[in-house]
């Protein structure tokens, strides 16, 4: 498996486990999604939202590779997120659709990129406007990193309510 084969396993991997993530959360009530857990982001609904909005911090820094990325052009009507704890969305279903179309817009974007793409460094300021000057590759195993994080933390939070994700695990998606 090459670089970009690798990319794209984990952009299929990241939709798939917010299916999951998503369908456990629904089973939920909206307090029980909303109550604080403890949990760095508070509640079940605060860690989904960061991921959501982690995301879109990254994918709008993303849009700005040299290479243009069309696929992420639609991030384009989206407000940068100036704070990774804000509820943007108090709703698990406005969160959820919102989720779902930027998985898609994941997918599509990584299976839009070249290996010459990952060669490349990213310029980019990070939220407190530091520079900073990256290799993009590096970045994107961040990205997917960072997403796996947070829906272990996820996962383990609904799994204390009492709800079962179930398999959680890349293999499954691994021929």
């Amino acid at each position: 498996m090459n670089r970009i084969e690798h990319i794209a396993l984990m952009a299929h991997y990241n939709q798939w486990m917010n299916r999951k993530l998503y369908d456990a959360a629904g089973t939920l009530t909206d307090a029980e999604l909303a109550a604080d857990r403890q949990a760095f982001f508070g509640s079940i609904l605060g860690t989904l939202n960061h991921l959501a909005l982690g995301d879109t911090v990254w994918l709008k820094r993303f849009a700005q590779h040299p290479a243009g990325f069309s696929a992420l052009a639609p991030l384009s009507a989206i407000a940068t997120p100036t704070d990774l704890k804000q509820l943007a969305f108090a709703d698990i279903r406005a969160l959820s659709a919102h989720r779902a179309w930027l998985d898609q817009l994941i997918i599509e974007w990584a299976h839009s990129l070249r290996e010459s793409d990952l060669d490349q460094h990213l310029h980019y300021h990070n939220m407190r406007g530091a520079a900073n000057h990256k290799p993009f590759f590096g970045l994107l195993v961040h990205f997917f990193n960072h997403q796996t994080h947070h829906r272990g933390q996820t996962t383990t939070l609904l799994t204390q309510a009492g709800v079962d994700v179930g398999d959680t695990d890349l293999l499954a998606l691994i021929d």
